[in-house]
């Protein structure tokens, strides 16, 4: 591979940067798009003497593209691409530039870390392995130098090279041989040791051996004999980290000896209950403040918590994580939640792009900034393209403000929107003081704002503030800037919410214009371009050019990505929905029946893009007039959301709106509407009242109360969702016409035709006015 220095006729190996027991990584330039990236090699079969032990690290390699590829969190390392040349398999990954726990430890003389430091780690690590295990990915060997730390203070988990997905115990099997145990000694788990099956436990319980370590300055079993190192995690107690060091706080003290704890269920529960007593332990104090230099701008999600310093500060050179035009365009709220799966924002709880399920496989992270406007980590003094006398802020009100951005970035994960806003909203008017309203800090917040408001139901307020982040972008960085293209994508993205689906059409060509001439028609960012560029032509009635465009770019995705790529995957189901709407449900419903079953074998029958893709099928089986199957598939689908998900969620609620829907296509309308006036009294509380899946829930409810003869109630619920989305939407938005015409439906049952009559016209009327057109 070092002969040939050029793979794919697109990475040019540059120098070597690591060896390990699966072979090298390089640092390696992207010629296509010019970027330094991580290129990590498998090593030559030729070797390897032992085949069958070749074929068990080709596997792995495998494994670990599909595992990591399918992540998409700041705290994991980011997949570019996969492949194989001449033989030889390689993985493309961000760079990082930066020191592994393990390398600081030795940068410090084995001295254990400043608490604040090992604070910091503790709570970016189960931030990101929070997220891991909701994914379904078991890491399994967390070790400190499988953890990096970058000077901008982010900590990211490496190499899942023997990771596995939750419930995929049949391939782990193939992989490791029965009963033996994979990981290293140190930081092995007693079950681990012992051959038994493992979960997310186990992968705390590692984490606790390097939160010892790193706080201690040794791991808990520090002894010279492998075997003795085992029996230890097995028998022994480790010594209390404060026997050690007595500046550790008494709670961190407790926290890791209980991810010490040598029965799984004596352990915290998950890494979110981690997350939790580390934050609990934080804001009562006890751990001194963390200080760090401002981070690169970004407009995509940071760590749940500030960065804090680490002894050793190294260069970063580190590829911008995935932006927000990751997001594809929604759903009509109006419609039986008929929603394409979607990606989140970095995490799994970030905005959901179509308003599908959560935690769908987010895409590939080759866009975002390009860091042209950096901060300098000794002063904290930003630099600005034009000269100004604006005071240098400190890096302590930097500092404050990095941490208060990230607070909010961690409410919105946690769906809490309306918190979220308020906290972007109080940090874009203090950046603006500090650093300028044209600083990319200050448009980093003010578009987080614009977020925040698309996910309240508040699509017109983000319009405006999308549009001043992407003036102000195009004004200081250009037209064609991957920011100014990530904030005009999301323009396009509100006026798809708006119904303005024309103008939404001619911003996503404009945007996709610009990307094919940057970045090439097969760039990921211009794919998903043009796959919401499918979806809104959809919504522009044209249904054969939105079939024709979204098998394109499946085709396309398939090409350069793989068949199963949650990219192509998500896609396809796109080609569903048009087949759908084209009225050709029986091949929608054998194409997203392909989708879920891909996404089971990949990422397991309890993963959200499983789960969604199983609604999808549920949806297509009720089109066909199925109904006795979709019900039945939409009460397994509500149980397996709770169990998984939580009784309140969402995602549940949406799977038993359908269960709703399908009772109603029986004649069950009594079960109907009191399922659906439960789910709506649900959503109202967990949502809001006005937003738009509790607006179709309401609907259902007046739906199921028509079909029961009782149309004074159904009118009352009919004119309260024409109401309310003619409040948020507007008049002439197509949800709010089709819910007054509802409403004059209504009336005509009710023997009032002139009122009926005079609620037809102003429906045309407002229809009429609302402009049309294509290309």
């Amino acid at each position: 591979m070092a002969d040939t220095r050029l793979i794919q006729g697109r990475y040019r190996l540059l120098d070597m940067i690591g060896r390990g027991g699966m072979g090298e990584v390089w640092r390696a330039r992207d010629e296509s798009l010019g970027r330094q990236v991580a290129v990590k090699c498998l090593k030559s079969v030729t070797t390897q003497p032992d085949q069958s032990s070749t074929r068990v690290l080709r596997e792995r390699f495998r494994r670990e593209a599909r595992v990591v590829g399918a992540l998409q969190h700041r705290g994991v390392t980011v997949v570019h691409d996969f492949g194989e040349f001449d033989g030889v398999l390689f993985l493309v990954m961000e760079l990082l530039e930066g020191r592994n726990l393990s390398q600081l430890l030795e940068d410090n003389k084995h001295h254990p870390l400043p608490v604040a430091d090992v604070v910091e780690v503790a709570h970016q690590v189960a931030a990101a392995l929070a997220y891991t295990h909701q994914q379904g990915v078991v890491h399994r060997d967390l070790k400190p130098a499988n953890i990096m730390r970058l000077t901008d203070g982010t900590v990211k988990i490496c190499d899942f090279g023997i990771a596995r997905l939750g419930r995929d115990a049949t391939f782990t099997s193939r992989l490791t041989g029965t009963g033996i145990a994979m990981g290293t000694p140190h930081y092995m788990s007693p079950e681990q040791i012992s051959g038994d099956q493992v979960d997310q436990r186990s992968d705390l319980y590692s984490f606790g051996c390097v939160l010892y370590e790193i706080a201690t300055g040794v791991p808990p079993f520090d002894l010279d004999d492998a075997w003795a190192v085992l029996m230890g995690h097995r028998e022994t107690a480790p010594r209390p980290p404060r026997s050690h060091r007595g500046d550790v706080p008494a709670y961190l003290d407790r926290i890791i000896l209980d991810l010490l704890a040598k029965e799984p269920g004596e352990r915290p529960h998950d890494a979110r209950e981690l997350g939790r007593r580390i934050g609990e332990g934080r804001t009562a104090g006890v751990s001194t403040p963390v200080v760090t230099p401002a981070r690169m701008p970004a407009v995509t999600p940071a760590p749940a918590v500030p960065p804090a310093r680490m002894p050793v500060p190294v260069p970063t050179i580190m590829s911008p994580p995935a932006g927000p035009s990751a997001r594809l365009h929604p759903g009509p709220p109006a419609s039986r939640e008929r929603r394409l799966p979607s990606w989140t924002r970095g995490m799994t709880t970030g905005h959901k792009a179509t308003g599908a399920g959560p935690g769908l496989s987010p895409p590939d992270a080759s866009a975002g900034l390009t860091g042209e406007w950096t901060a300098r980590p000794a002063t904290g003094r930003a630099e600005h393209p034009v000269g100004s006398a604006r005071p240098t802020p400190s890096p302590e009100s930097l500092t404050t403000l990095a941490g208060r951005h990230n607070a909010g970035l961690s409410l919105g994960r946690l769906g809490r929107w309306t918190e979220a806003g308020e906290v972007h909203r109080a940090v874009a008017v203090e950046r603006a003081h500090v650093l300028g309203p044209d600083h990319p800090d200050t448009l980093s917040s003010r578009y987080e704002v614009g977020f925040t408001l698309s996910r309240t139901a508040r699509p017109a307020d983000a319009l405006r503030e999308f549009a001043h982040v992407a003036r102000a972008r195009a004004h200081v960085l250009g037209p064609d800037h991957p920011d100014t293209l990530t904030a005009r994508q999301e323009m396009a993205y509100v006026l798809g919410q708006l119904g303005r689906h024309f103008e939404a059409h001619q911003a996503y060509l404009s945007v996709l214009a610009a990307r094919e001439h940057r970045v090439g028609p097969d760039h990921p960012d211009t794919l998903r371009c043009r796959h919401n560029l499918a979806f809104n032509l959809s919504r522009l009635g044209r249904l054969e050019d939105s079939y024709r465009m979204a098998g394109e770019v499946a085709a396309a995705r398939t090409r350069v990505l793989g068949a199963n790529h949650p990219d192509t995957l998500v896609t396809r189901c796109e080609v569903a929905h048009a087949l759908g709407q084209l009225g050709r449900w029986t091949e929608a419903l054998q194409t997203y029946r392909e989708v879920a079953e891909s996404r089971a074998q990949a990422l397991g029958p309890d993963h959200p893009d499983t789960l969604a893709a199983r609604h999808e099928v549920g949806i297509s089986l009720g089109r066909l007039g199925r109904g006795t199957e979709a019900l039945t598939l939409f009460s397994n689908l509500a149980d397996d959301r709770a169990r998984v998900h939580g009784p309140a969620h969402s995602e549940t609620l949406r799977a038993r709106h359908g269960l709703c829907v399908n009772l109603g296509r029986l004649g069950r309308w009594e079960e109907a509407l009191a399922e659906s006036r439960d789910v709506c009294a649900q959503r109202e509380r967990v949502l809001g009242p006005d937003h738009p899946d509790t607006l179709v829930s309401r609907r259902e409810v007046a739906v199921g109360l028509g079909w029961l003869g009782r149309w004074t109630d159904a009118l009352t619920e009919y004119r309260s969702v024409a109401d309310a989305r003619e409040r948020v939407l507007g008049a002439d938005h197509p949800d709010a016409l089709a819910s007054r015409n509802d409403e004059a439906h209504c009336l005509e049952q009710l023997g009032r035709g002139q009122e009926a009559v005079e609620l037809y016209r102003r429906v045309a009327a407002l229809r009429h006015r609302r402009p049309t057109g294509g290309h």
